[in-house]
């Protein structure tokens, strides 16, 4: 059944002309057969020819799309059978593979992601984001359901939590047992494809979660995948002492290894390439360049930010639109430096020096004690020279888990629907909108929901339906952030500058600068309603009311307080020869523009 035809390059099982091409890594097999529906699973008939560098291939016309397949790996008197590393699309985590391109009609998809800097990200999970079924986990299609209401809330990115196929039904997604596969319950490649092409049609881009620092650690075929291996470790694709430890299983890849970078790497091309994702976020990404994840007195793993500049690289020359997030949470510029400055070269990382000082003074149950100071250090952090070089939030699947609240349940706990914790959520949500930085909130942040994030449960809409004036207010904070709203360039600029500062009334004031549009936001951190509050306005200023966060139209429960626009006065306030007299509520923001 073998052909002299000339076989198609490329990894795994590529279809070309009719013909199925097979290639696999194995370099300590010995021989190396592909058994399948197409031959009967017969365990002699396809052995495949040895190539150079331990890559073994062969092509045959008998296997068709859509027939089952392994790898039959002889290895010291052992015949293992085996997933292909490359199969884009298994039965099920333990499974077997199948034979499949990926040729999905796209409809004229020429969708490019909006500029950095006008992105407001949405992260979900698409087993729990529109669960309808008890049964089952939410899927793909439930998404696209859910995309007129994503675009009506007007954000412009999201970010799915991973959906490379992983062991059962419910996950996060942080335990990847075939990492080009796409996971089946949630609809396979074309569901994915599928919510990608929809996501575009409203003008949504999305970012795919990515996890390379560990892999499974169950179910997962490249353990000892050619029958090789030291020290009871994982063999080829796996470091084979010590470093191969990680929080989630005994599974980092060995990233010294040229061929395991190079399976990286092809994983992140086909989330761009096959896919049309517009973006990459690489999981923990403390862990490919540390042993221990950077924590205290820490070896670093160099061929781990190889690894990363390599793919960091190659996406930024060949598609400079896609953005990649590192989630390293160490702060350290080194992570968004350019690769030319020998840093690792990702376009953004998620920030811990504003979730944490932000979330911890939002929490904080006494006013007197809250440290307003952390606030100013947060909004002003910057990395690697560019504002936008940070992901700012206040909820993420980390932070409403794992022991961890929604912020709400945590400012009150067992009471998150109540006024207090309700008006310093909107606060968090105001900071993060408005701040430099490109923003992103989780599943439901939109609408006050305050239980922590569970893959086993559904995310709750009933509170969309009691909350409907809160998500209002939060699709008013992102049409104003997008752009969508006019007059708010400064909030896309990278300036701000701190107007007022009082650590004793709790009051914050900044001006987002840029060109002849600044925005001009004032949060009161205290439960006293302020009466002509003097804040200092540069002269020729006309500031407008755009937003007030605590308008009777957002909850019936806010203030009565009347707010307008600003009396101006001659007098010195903050250093300035006019001020504003402004009404301020308790726990408001007020967000203003000319």
């Amino acid at each position: 059944m073998e052909t002299t035809i000339q076989r198609s390059p490329g990894m795994g099982a590529t279809i070309k002309d009719g013909l199925t091409t097979f290639r696999v890594w194995a370099p300590n097999a010995e021989k190396v057969f592909v058994i399948g529906d197409f031959n009967d699973w017969n365990r002699t008939d396809f052995e495949l020819e040895h190539e150079e560098a331990g890559y073994w291939s062969g092509v045959t016309d008998l296997a068709k799309p859509r027939q089952e397949y392994k790898y039959l790996i002889h290895y010291q008197g052992q015949e293992l059978e085996r997933n292909d590393p490359y199969a884009f699309e298994v039965t099920n985590s333990n499974g077997n593979s199948i034979i499949r391109d990926l040729d999905f009609d796209w409809e004229g998809d020429d969708f490019v992601m909006p500029p950095w800097n006008t992105l407001v990200i949405y992260e979900l999970h698409v087993g729990t984001f529109n669960r309808k079924d008890p049964g089952k986990v939410g899927t793909f299609a439930d998404v696209i359901e859910k995309l007129p209401y994503l675009a009506d809330l007007g954000i412009n990115c999201i970010e799915l939590l991973p959906v490379a196929e992983f062991a059962g039904g419910i996950s996060w997604g942080y335990n990847p047992a075939h990492p080009f596969a796409i996971e089946q319950d949630y609809g396979g490649p074309e569901g994915l494809a599928s919510l990608v092409r929809e996501a575009h049609k409203h003008g949504i881009a999305i970012i795919m979660d990515v996890v390379y620092n560990h892999f499974g650690p169950s179910d997962v075929d490249l353990w000892q995948f050619d029958g090789w291996s030291e020290n009871g470790k994982g063999g080829i694709y796996f470091y084979n002492d010590h470093r191969s430890q990680t929080p989630w299983g005994d599974t980092r890849p060995d990233y010294g290894r040229q061929e395991v970078r190079q399976y990286l790497r092809d994983n992140a091309l086909m989330w761009i390439e096959k896919y049309h994702c517009d973006g990459l976020r690489l999981d923990a990404t403390s862990y490919i360049r540390f042993e221990g994840g950077g924590l205290g007195e820490d070896v670093a793993i160099e061929e781990g930010n190889q690894m990363m500049r390599e793919i960091n690289t190659e996406l930024q020359e060949k598609y400079p639109h896609v953005l990649t997030i590192a989630e390293d949470l160490k702060g350290h510029p080194f992570i968004t430096d350019p690769v030319s400055a020998g840093g690792v070269g990702y376009g953004s990382q998620w920030d811990m020096h504003f979730v944490h000082p932000v979330r911890e003074v939002l929490t904080d149950t006494h006013d007197d004690s809250r440290d307003i100071q952390k606030i100013v250090d947060a909004l002003t952090y910057s990395y690697s020279g560019d504002v936008f070089r940070r992901i700012i939030y206040t909820e993420s699947h980390d932070e409403v888990a794992n022991g961890k609240a929604r912020v709400p349940e945590e400012i009150q706990p067992g009471d998150a629907e109540s006024g207090f914790a309700k008006k310093r959520a909107i606060l968090g949500l105001v900071l993060v909108l408005t701040a430099p930085g490109i923003p992103m909130i989780f599943q439901g942040q939109e609408f006050i929901e305050d239980e922590y994030f569970q893959d086993t449960e559904p995310l709750d809409w009933d509170k969309y339906n009691k909350h409907r004036g809160i998500f209002r207010l939060v699709s008013d904070l992102v049409k104003l952030r997008t752009g969508a709203s006019p007059g708010t360039d400064g909030l896309r600029g990278q300036d701000i500058e701190i107007i007022h500062f009082n650590p004793e009334t709790k009051i914050l004031a900044y001006s987002r600068t840029a060109m002849e549009q600044p925005v001009m936001v004032i949060l009161n951190f205290s439960a006293v309603d302020h009466l002509d509050y003097m804040i200092g306005i540069d002269d020729g200023l006309d500031w407008k009311l755009r937003v007030n966060t605590v308008w009777k139209g957002y909850d019936d429960h806010f203030s009565d307080l009347e707010v307008s626009e600003p009396e101006i006065e001659e007098q010195m306030t903050d250093q300035r020869a006019l001020s504003g007299k402004f009404n301020i509520p308790a726990y408001a923001a007020l967000i203003h523009t000319l």
